[in-house]
């Protein structure tokens, strides 16, 4: 075998394993970058969650903004029920005639 040849064959092979340390390199950074982005942005979500469950509890303390509470539930429970009712009919149409037809059958035999 010819010396220079083997030389070559390892110095290709060394930039290639060299290349790929790299490659894996940037991407193992890259990843820790994201995941401390991450990180950061769930400690401020929690920061943001403890202020507003403090202040929920400030709310309920009272009585006064119980019934404020209670109020605004009730209107909003009363919505939804009422775009229930509005949005899905109890009898659909087709059945409504369906009746309809055989009512006027029957009264006219």
């Amino acid at each position: 075998m010819n010396p220079n040849f083997l030389f070559e064959a390892t110095h290709d092979m060394y930039t290639t394993c060299l290349q790929l340390t790299g490659d894996i390199h940037e991407e193992v950074e890259s990843q820790n970058r994201l995941l401390d982005r991450m990180g950061n942005n769930m400690d401020t979500s929690r920061g943001i969650m403890s202020g507003t469950m403090d202040r929920f509890k400030m709310v309920f303390e009272k009585k006064s903004s119980r019934r404020t509470c209670a109020l605004a539930g009730f209107f909003i429970l009363s919505f939804f029920i009422l775009y229930y009712l509005i949005r899905v009919p109890c009898i659909p149409e087709a059945r409504l005639k369906q009746n309809y037809e055989y009512l006027t059958f029957e009264i006219f035999d």
